[in-house]
């Protein structure tokens, strides 16, 4: 059975400004609910978030000026969201949802956050609507708790996963693929263990090719034992903000293989959703599906 992290509080903290994109978290699972793919027992509400696992992750005055909505001004700019008690008990619930779903996904192969992939969050900042590194924080949990000793992180968002890349920077348990656009934001990347730059307009063919032809040297070389997979759908030439030129076809084809060298290797795998920006709603929602269409075909 799927088993897929959502709560309410992901989407009704935000300003209004916000809500649209937002939206996809009530949208994802209603339309697997309608489609008869998963029933409610599949979903789950994540419990709460310690202040000791957040620790393991981010520095102690970052998370206490979050924690005490003291967070200056310009730092809160940069996050794009107004600090609030409800925006931050959504970005410890989210990233709580990440680690029940590596649970789920050591038990049942693979596992889903309908939201997280809060990956420009580094150590001791927040930004472009990331406070909380929730892959990050559950990787960290996997490793300090003997769950995982080696650990691959697969970034497919249109945007580098500058934070997800600085928190492991100098821990060789973790090793962190990003695969984005060279001219999108952050503008200002950090380095991942490998990162692909891609140009404006990459289109299927070109994109496929490179991750069809990468990740199995990375997963064989590196020989993780979990995967943590980031399955942003702004990649797709409608989004806004993506600056690429993906079918819906292509994207769910992405996702097929990253499943596929998954279960090839034996590995679990934990899915957060990332980001997705096009104009019709229906194109982001309907990108994310295929996402849990395709696992549910290949691991149930």
């Amino acid at each position: 059975m799927l088993k897929i992290a959502y709560d309410p509080i992901y989407i009704h903290p935000l300003p209004a400004e916000h809500r649209f994109p937002m939206l996809k978290y009530e949208l994802i699972p209603a339309q697997l609910l309608y489609e008869g793919l998963i029933s409610e027992e599949s979903l789950f509400s994540p419990g709460e978030l310690s202040e000791e696992i957040i620790l393991w992750t981010h520095e102690e005055a970052y998370w206490t000026q979050l924690r005490d909505l003291t967070l200056p001004p310009k730092e809160q700019r940069r996050t794009g969201f107004p600090l609030s008690a409800q925006l931050i008990e959504r970005e410890k619930r989210i990233a709580q949802g990440t680690i029940e779903g590596c649970l789920h996904a050591i038990n049942f192969g693979v596992a889903f956050n309908v939201a997280g992939g809060t990956h420009h969050a580094g150590t001791n900042w927040g930004e472009g609507f990331c406070l909380l590194n929730d892959q990050s924080i559950a990787a960290n949990y996997l490793l300090n708790n003997k769950l995982a000793s080696s650990i691959l992180i697969i970034d497919l968002d249109v945007h580098q996963g500058n934070g997800t890349a600085q928190i492991f920077e100098n821990n060789p348990s973790v090793f962190t693929f990003s695969m984005h656009g060279a001219n999108n934001f952050p503008f200002r990347k950090e380095k991942s263990d490998h990162d692909i730059a891609l140009p404006d307009g990459t289109g299927d063919e070109e994109y496929l090719h490179l991750l069809k032809t990468i990740l199995p040297q990375l997963i064989d070389r590196q020989q993780p034992d979990f995967i943590f997979y980031l399955s942003g759908v702004d990649v797709l030439a409608s989004d806004k903000l993506g600056k690429m030129a993906l079918s819906k076809a292509a994207c769910k084809q992405r996702d097929q293989f990253v499943f596929e060298q998954c279960i090839a290797n034996k590995i679990p795998v934990q899915v957060s959703m990332g980001g997705g920006y096009s104009p019709d709603i229906k194109d982001i929602v309907e990108a994310h599906c295929n996402n849990y269409r395709v696992a549910n075909e290949l691991y149930f």
